[in-house]
């Protein structure tokens, strides 16, 4: 990490982009209650040693595979995917009752100008009901989840979130909350701002320099 680079910038330090691209849990949502609870319910069966709550709140983000190949590496794509598909039925059961709106996101996405998109790994069906749930929908203008393609930190999803909004890379800004999401957004040749409110470790996410750094949603308004 560069010594010189601070870890909070004034919201005067943040222009105005045409296009803002936001990753979804531990950016808008913290939702780390629900996803951890539903791995740690589907996964603690077979994990060799207790699943702590930190630990399980590392992999947000990222695909489930990571976290699953990771407690149990001797399972084949098989069991992995049995295992994917029963988080799923979880998660979706939970209805999201522990998932919290961060303060100051809703009003942050009303005053933002220009057009807005999601990049998540969440699928787009999910992604859509969330955010509806959340009242943060109507401020979107396109939801892009991980549809059948690599997640991040692969760039594809900011990709395709801004070819649906009919940008180019120099437009976009990425709002996100992980080393995964900053590497993506380099990836995607967009700028990046890493927020510091969520799951994200903050060394981790300094190794790809984000562009801007924020600690509440409001430090993204252009003043």
């Amino acid at each position: 990490m560069k010594a010189n680079r601070p870890l909070s910038l004034s919201t005067a330090n943040i222009p105005a982009f045409p296009v803002y691209i936001f990753d979804v849990d531990g950016t808008l949502l913290d939702s780390a209650a629900d996803i951890c609870g539903a791995i740690h319910q589907v996964l603690s069966p077979h994990a060799p040693q207790p699943l702590e709550f930190e630990y399980l709140r590392s992999f947000i983000g990222y695909h489930l595979d990571v976290c699953f190949q990771e407690v149990r590496p001797d399972f084949n794509r098989e069991q992995l995917n049995d295992l994917i598909q029963q988080y799923r039925a979880v998660y979706t059961g939970r209805g999201h009752a522990s998932t919290k709106l961060y303060p100051g996101v809703k009003e942050t996405l009303a005053a933002l100008p220009g057009r807005k998109s999601t990049a998540t790994t969440k699928g787009t069906p999910t992604t859509r009901i969330v955010l509806e749930m959340f009242g943060l929908l109507p401020h979107f203008d396109h939801v892009q989840g991980t549809d059948g393609f690599p997640c991040k930190p692969e760039p594809d999803v900011l990709l395709r979130s801004m070819e649906a909004v009919g940008a180019k890379p120099d437009d976009c800004l990425f709002v996100g909350d992980s080393a995964a999401d900053m590497e993506a957004g380099r990836r995607a040749g967009m700028r990046t701002c890493a927020v510091l409110y969520g799951y994200g470790n903050r060394e981790d996410m300094a190794k790809w320099s984000p562009d801007y750094w924020i600690t509440h949603p409001r430090e993204l308004i252009a003043i």
